[in-house]
């Protein structure tokens, strides 16, 4: 014989008469704040006025005071642990419905109070929102045995089809707010694996760039080692080794990159052979966004582009092409700034558009990853990224880019 059935419902007997509360659920008016400061002193006022309504009846029926007043206390005790305590609630409820029965009327449709009998609907319809079905079947079988054995059978039949009304919509309530907790769970998941997966790619996309301008670099120190000693005169044979020793030691250094980051090439990507853009490159930018239809306008300011390394250089064009990009899309229309300074040893790229009311396709927020790109490219030069709106309805990025000035020839 199979006893894990039998085990299971004694477990959920268990639970449902001594076991933890079940876990309150959000507040009905958890996205109202304004008015869920009231709900304490209302619930207290409220509870209050089933309070005296009870008392009052209960001394109607001819019930001694201290009697009545107990069972008032009785009826208002599971609304007061129903927000925190829906578990208790209940239970307090059953033996208000198996005490609170002395005196009813003959003409009275029930045993109970109108208070009591309203709260107790009120206390079994929240409950059963909250708990599992194993305890969900064990509550609707014990309310159900005051119901059997106190209310008259004439009416016994409809408060039998009310509660197991309230046992079906509470389950589908209860399962429809775990189906939505896992969705929401799940979607936050996707949307940090997304986010990652974007940092992920715009660091490969930039360590790619670099490893080109790396490699520019170091094959013209290759290169003009190798001729030094047929483009200069009177070049001692110990000099003419050591620039051998040069070449080498660069073409090596360009063998060992190639192998490292080899692997962030995709099959469809090759090597870039095209020269990197840098700060020489901006005006022209500005000049094809302008033709594109972008008011936009580029405060340079004098930059010595020898004297910014070109990793550097590179950031500062992507940065402000991709703040141009997010100004199109999410700003058709407004006009843009471009302002680039380089400091003694600071480059500042700040890409500002005004406000505007157009509302183009693909303004909505979260429509790519532009921003997530920018500050990548920021950090990893060791530097800092802000963006965000500005008081008159505009929008501004902003990244520090640090920079050794006395490496900038390199």
């Amino acid at each position: 014989m199979n006893r894990q059935p039998i085990v299971a419902a004694l477990e959920a007997l268990r639970q449902t008469l001594l076991g933890p509360d079940a876990p309150p659920g959000r507040p009905l008016l958890a996205r109202r704040p304004g008015l869920a400061r009231y709900a304490t002193p209302v619930g207290l006022l409220a509870a209050l006025g089933f309070f005296w309504i009870t008392l009052a009846v209960e001394t109607d029926w001819g019930l001694p005071t201290p009697v009545a007043v107990l069972f008032a206390a009785m009826t208002v005790a599971p609304l007061l642990a129903l927000p925190r305590r829906p578990l208790l609630a209940w239970r307090l409820t059953v033996l208000a419905l198996l005490v609170c029965t002395f005196n009813a009327p003959a003409d009275s449709p029930g045993p109970w109070t109108p208070p009591l009998a309203l709260g107790s609907v009120a206390v079994v319809a929240v409950v059963l929102t909250r708990v599992d079905r194993p305890v969900l079947a064990w509550v609707v079988a014990i309310t159900a045995v005051p119901v059997l054995i106190l209310v008259h059978p004439e009416n016994r039949a409809a408060v039998l089809a009310l509660l197991g009304a309230l046992a079906i919509v509470g389950d589908l309530l209860r399962r429809n707010r775990l189906s939505r907790r896992a969705l929401a769970a799940q979607t936050e998941v996707s949307e940090r694996e997304q986010e990652r997966r974007a940092v992920l790619e715009e660091r490969t996309r930039i360590a790619r760039e670099l490893h080109d301008v790396v490699a520019h670099h170091m094959s013209l120190i290759a290169v003009q080692a190798e001729t030094a000693p047929y483009r200069l005169t009177d070049v001692s044979a110990p000099a003419a080794a050591e620039f051998a020793a040069i070449a080498d030691s660069a073409r090596d250094a360009l063998t060992d990159m190639r192998r490292l980051l080899g692997v962030l090439r995709s099959e469809s990507t090759g090597p870039q052979t095209a020269p990197q853009p840098d700060l020489d490159d901006l005006g022209a930018m500005v000049d094809a966004a302008r033709r594109a239809g972008l008011p936009v306008t580029l405060d340079a300011g004098p930059l010595d582009g020898g004297r910014v390394p070109a990793p550097v250089g590179l950031a500062a064009y992507r940065i402000a092409q991709e703040g141009l990009a997010n100004a199109a899309r999410h700003a058709p229309g407004a006009a843009v700034r471009v302002t680039v300074h380089a400091g003694p040893s600071t480059l500042t790229v700040r890409v500002l558009n005004a406000p505007t009311d157009d509302v183009g396709p693909g303004t909505e927020a979260g429509a790519g990853h532009g921003l997530t790109g920018m500050r990548e490219r920021a950090t990893s030069l060791g530097g800092t990224f802000t963006a965000g709106p500005l008081p008159d309805g505009g929008y501004a990025v902003t990244a520090e880019l640090p920079y050794d000035a006395e490496g900038g020839d390199a």
